[in-house]
């Protein structure tokens, strides 16, 4: 068995914010789009007390990489929306190489909802690289290489 590349999920407290934030930041273009019922609530764990109303957007961009964001009407989402420490278990952050100018990828993030951890910044080798967030706290990493 070789498992192939699907996509990452990420739960979002808006959808159309966080729509802008991934196509205009990062060149994401939306795809296909889902509304799943509690057919699917034993699969997502949910309680069977509550019915599930979830609205899910897949994105794609170059190659594999798609991310699918979820917005659930019913039940309402919770937890914290601030940046895991690296050092919590589970998923740390997401990875997006780009070309060109950092500084204006940046700008974009910031523009559309995002925030960017000025003070991670580093810079090693070729390297030029940062911590930044997406409009509910999931931590992306960026990068270019020079």
């Amino acid at each position: 068995m070789k498992p192939l590349w699907s996509h990452i999920g990420i739960c979002v407290s808006d959808m159309e914010r966080s729509l802008r934030f991934y196509c205009e930041a990062f060149g994401f273009v939306p795809t296909e789009s889902y509304v799943v019922g509690n057919e699917y609530r034993g699969l997502m764990e949910m309680s069977p007390d509550k019915d599930v109303k979830l609205h899910s957007r897949f994105l794609q961009h170059d190659g594999p990489t798609r991310i699918e964001l979820l917005y659930f009407e019913s039940p309402t989402s919770d937890g914290s929306r601030t940046r895991r420490r690296m050092n919590q278990y589970g998923l740390t952050h997401i990875n997006f190489r780009v070309t060109g100018d950092l500084d204006a990828v940046l700008d974009r993030i910031r523009a559309f909802g995002g925030e960017v951890a000025d003070h991670t910044r580093t810079r090693v080798g070729n390297f030029d690289v940062v911590y930044c967030s997406d409009p509910d706290g999931v931590r992306i990493e960026v990068y270019t290489e020079k």
